[in-house]
């Protein structure tokens, strides 16, 4: 681990490089420090929530592991999202679904929540200089089984639309008492295992649902509607109600949020590539940032090309006041605090990344049709000492530079995470 002094003149060294192409790294790292990144809730306590702890997971989403420590209290949950921000410089928000509300040990349906069920939430958030976001859960749940916003039982869907109109309630509940906007998503585990004969009905179905979730106008400044799509999930292989096509055509027209999800398309299709093309035709996109392996969804965020590229495509065009960023993944196989903060600093890392671009040289390059020399600069830039502005910039935020957040989690495993059963 280095000394601050020799972070310091680490970045000195790195600051004048970095000068040489025209790029200013203090200029950059305030312009970091500004984007907010919301970190999903549900990472720590393998989405249970605190309405039925003991339920299991059902809706095309699955847990897996069963390393020690998850959190069983809402306190606790609290208490581990703390730590993270320990480990993690920048701007956050918090990312919570419907069963993360406090309901003093009464039985309360989903479509009866309400903002008295999140004030702790709301409070602590006040508290951390934090926003919230908000996600109607639509999983879990028996009348959740066969179908939900979609399902051909008018009495099922009737009970899922107030659900929903009940979250977009809460999150301009969230954006009032905090004065940031939350952004209060839609996703549904709506589909078939095998091939329907009947695809055009059920989306009828969630269109007709959506319209009347969606009545109600709310503030902008307090909260504003996502819808996510996916291309499969567990038991939903062959047939998704929410394709990205549906969302795109349903965002575009009642000009809500898109969520692109970078965990939920085909194995070999990126979202990087979505990202220019779907903001011609929105103002604002929420962007889910996850790893997706073969046909899996939801693993623990790495500095990989796809990041990267994600990255470059929203500060390349000074997107990132256009898109909402937020981290999803759960993995319950390895320490839950160490995988939160593995992702939330890879999602910033690459972002830096990509704001150490000289972006306007590289388009001039381009536009010559100097094609050579586009190639030979994106390629030599990659080993430019972003790793010295990282550590910097860690440094001065009292986050700690390199590996040395890892034993401050192992202390905390130690301390606190062994203690739980």
């Amino acid at each position: 681990m280095q000394n601050k002094e020799n972070i310091i003149k680490s970045y000195e060294l790195a600051k004048e490089q970095y000068g040489k192409i025209g790029v200013d790294t203090d200029e950059i790292l305030k312009r970091l420090d500004e984007i907010m990144i919301s970190v999903h809730c549900w990472q720590g306590d393998d989405v249970q929530g605190f309405e039925n702890p003991e339920g299991a997971l059902t809706g095309g989403i699955q847990a897996t592991g069963n390393y020690p420590g998850k959190a069983r209290s809402a306190d606790e949950l609290r208490q581990d999202l703390e730590m993270v921000f320990k480990l993690v410089p920048g701007k956050h928000k918090v990312n919570l679904h419907a069963i993360y509300g406090e309901f003093g040990g009464e039985k309360t349906g989903r479509d009866e929540i309400k903002p008295e069920h999140f004030r702790n939430w709301v409070e602590w958030a006040k508290k951390m200089n934090l926003g919230l976001d908000f996600n109607p859960t639509l999983f879990s749940h028996p009348l959740a089984e066969e179908a939900t916003l979609s399902h051909p039982d008018k009495k099922i869907r009737d009970y899922w639309i107030k659900h929903c109109k009940a979250s977009r309630k809460i999150g301009e509940y969230f954006g009032k008492e905090l004065g940031i906007p939350c952004v209060t998503n839609i996703w549904i585990p709506d589909g078939y295992k095998d091939i329907p004969v009947d695809r055009y009905m059920p989306r009828k179905r969630l269109k007709e649902s959506l319209d009347e979730i969606m009545k109600e106008k709310i503030n902008p400044e307090y909260n504003l509607d996502a819808v996510e799509s996916k291309v499969f999930g567990l038991g939903l292989e062959s047939y998704t109600v929410g394709s990205h096509e549906f969302y795109m055509g349903y965002a575009v027209e009642n000009k809500t949020l898109l969520c692109l999800d970078a965990g939920h398309f085909h194995p070999t299709e990126v979202i990087s590539d979505k990202i220019p093309s779907v903001l011609l035709f929105l103002d604002q996109i929420l962007l889910h940032v996850s790893r997706p392996v073969k046909w899996d969804s939801d693993h623990v965020v790495i500095l990989d090309d796809e990041l990267r590229a994600i990255a470059n495509q929203i500060i390349r065009y000074d997107f990132d006041k256009r898109v909402h960023i937020g981290i999803d993944f759960f993995d319950a196989s390895i320490n839950r605090i160490a995988a939160w903060a593995i992702g939330v600093r890879n999602t910033r890392k690459a972002l830096m990344l990509a704001l150490l671009e000289p972006v306007e040289k590289l388009k001039e390059t381009e536009l010559s049709g100097d094609f050579t020399s586009r190639l030979a600069l994106l390629e030599e830039y990659k080993m430019y000492p972003a790793g010295a502005v990282w550590d910097y910039y860690c440094s001065v935020k009292n986050i700690p530079a390199g590996e040395a957040w890892l034993e401050i989690v192992k202390e905390y495993e130690r301390n606190e995470l062994s203690k739980r059963s």
